[in-house]
């Protein structure tokens, strides 16, 4: 069951926010060509590993944070560059209990030579490696599929 819905430019139909803008942070994760995603518990729709920023984080310390949370990795911060800042007014995410927020997402990109041994949090059904042509067979949690085009299907 979904508990948050996710909007991007679309205005007419996403509900206005009612909380501040929230700082995330999210990681283009690969491995051999192939993108690494999580199907996420909250929406049952895939993602990029990330979450949000801690008010004493900077975000690559919340991105490395959220690595090994989400993955049980540790990376080094040296090995992640920062790829960009998706913050546009109309990147939404509306939660059952109310609260709206405006999401402003900073994204790190980490190339791996070999496939590392995951671990499955709570937050995640499932964590994959999709090559370039599975992506597009997907439902990818609208607040990223811009990003996964923009780092990975136009490479």
């Amino acid at each position: 069951m979904s508990i948050v819905t996710f909007y991007r430019g679309d205005p007419k139909n996403a509900p206005r926010t009612t909380m501040p803008a929230h700082l995330g942070a999210n990681v283009i994760l690969t491995c051999n060509g192939k993108l690494l995603l999580e199907k996420r518990r909250d929406s049952d729709t895939w993602g990029l590993v990330g979450g949000g920023v801690k008010k004493t984080e900077e975000p690559l310390q919340a991105i490395t944070r959220e690595i090994y949370e989400e993955l049980g990795i540790r990376v080094k911060k040296e090995q992640l560059r920062k790829l960009g800042v998706y913050g546009e007014p109309g990147r939404i995410a509306a939660y059952k209990d109310g609260s709206v927020w405006r999401m402003v997402i900073v994204v790190f990109g980490l190339a791996l030579d070999t496939e590392p041994t995951l671990r499955i949090s709570a937050e995640s059904r499932e964590l994959r490696f999709f090559s370039k042509d599975e992506l597009k067979d997907i439902d990818i949690v609208i607040t990223h599929s811009d990003i996964v085009e923009d780092h990975f299907l136009n490479q």
